[in-house]
């Protein structure tokens, strides 16, 4: 039960907590101001926000809006040299986990010699090279409560022409020296994408219960996530403006953050980044959606940690559970009241004759997270899990 447990993130948390930023020591005087290609950031005032607190701490600041739902490896390489040209020091990420996951690339790919974000990747394709050069430092802003990217030091980003997405960075200097989990910030956050976003956290924590890589400090951060997601998503998908609902999906997806950094997510992860990197148009949570019943049974069908799936139905709520089924319930109960049980992997276009290519695909550009499941699969059996939850 030994772990390593790496947390440098100072971090700002409650409602009001964006407003406190320009307080803090803030490592330049020039930042990269990243945002996404929406109008979100700017429509509900978060922007301007955050330009007026950066230039009460005294710094300048410029804006790259480029970030897309799915960050693609060409945008995050433009941002690396829009720091450069512009002399920015230190980079902002202000938004939901794609732009966290963006800003963090383009913080340390602006210090390296090299314009190729993919020399510094694995997976497939990318070479692998250690960094030369300590990446610029970055704070992140979160608006969204899904992929705890405030608090991990690896960002995933989709190469179109590999079809790779895969986790890039995980260096000690990659974590964000600062990071505002402000959960006024997510109020306009619509009902579809809070459930999406919500799940994504939960299954962080679902999947890192069972992962072999689990132990006593990610069990604790994992079963708080899981309790919370459980009693309260539901209430801020109802309603966006149910702040004890936010405050608390806001901590669960910060918990199942340090969830990636004490432990490690399972192969439902990388079955979903080959899902939508296929299919970039496919919001990361609800593909994790589409397949988590499936997923999971599969594990339950094998009994490779009965006691931990009754673990998780009761955390999830469902505190007479005896029998790792029990857990298949609760799951089911929570996607009916989040209103995302139905979803359906034909509406983005996924076909039947793509799975094998998709299995193949998650293991060869994220089999370390394979490496974390509870047991061995082969890639038919993978398949096998997309045409059970094909709809």
């Amino acid at each position: 039960m030994s772990y390593q447990f790496y947390a440098p993130t100072r971090v700002l948390f409650g409602a009001g907590s964006l407003g406190k930023l320009h307080e803090q020591k803030l490592p330049g005087k020039k930042a990269l101001l990243v945002v996404s290609n929406g109008k979100s950031a700017a429509a509900n005032g978060s922007l301007a926000k955050t330009q007026e607190e950066l230039s009460k701490a005294g710094c300048e600041f410029v804006l790259f809006n480029k970030i897309n739902a799915n960050p693609v490896k060409s945008v995050v390489e433009e941002g690396a040299r829009a720091a450069r040209e512009n002399g920015c020091d230190f980079v902002v990420a202000l938004g939901g986990g794609s732009v966290m996951d963006a800003a963090k690339n383009i913080a340390m790919l602006a210090a390296q010699p090299s314009d190729d974000l993919w020399d510094y990747a694995w997976g497939e394709t990318g070479k692998g090279l250690p960094l030369v050069n300590t990446p610029l430092p970055w704070i992140a802003i979160t608006t969204s409560a899904g992929t705890g990217s405030e608090v991990d030091q690896a960002g995933v980003i989709t190469n179109p022409d590999t079809n790779e997405k895969i986790g890039v960075g995980g260096y000690d200097s990659m974590f964000a020296v600062l990071a505002i989990a402000d959960p006024e910030l997510t109020r306009s956050v619509p009902p579809k994408f809070t459930a999406y976003q919500g799940f994504d956290a939960l299954f962080h924590s679902l999947e890192g219960y069972i992962s072999n890589a689990h132990n006593l400090m990610s069990d604790m951060v994992e079963r708080t996530a899981i309790e919370k997601i459980g009693k309260y998503l539901a209430r801020a998908v109802r309603d966006g403006n149910d702040m004890e609902a936010r405050e608390a999906v806001l901590f669960a997806n910060t918990m199942s953050g340090y969830s990636m950094v004490v432990g490690a997510c399972t192969s439902e992860h990388s079955m979903e980044h080959a899902m939508s990197a296929y299919h970039p148009e496919l919001p990361h949570g609800a593909g994790l959606i589409m397949i988590s019943r499936e997923y999971f049974k599969f594990w339950i069908d094998r009994h490779v940690c009965d006691e931990r799936f009754v673990d998780m139905a009761r955390f999830l709520g469902k505190t007479d559970a005896e029998k790792p089924e029990d857990f298949l319930t609760a799951l089911t109960e929570l996607q009916n009241a989040c209103g995302v049980a139905d979803l359906k992997m034909s509406d983005y276009g996924i076909r039947k004759d793509e799975f094998l290519t998709m299995a193949k695909n998650a293991r060869a550009t994220m089999g370390a997270l394979f490496a974390c499941d509870p047991g061995e699969t082969t890639d038919e059996e993978i398949a096998g899990i997309y045409e059970r939850s094909y709809r």
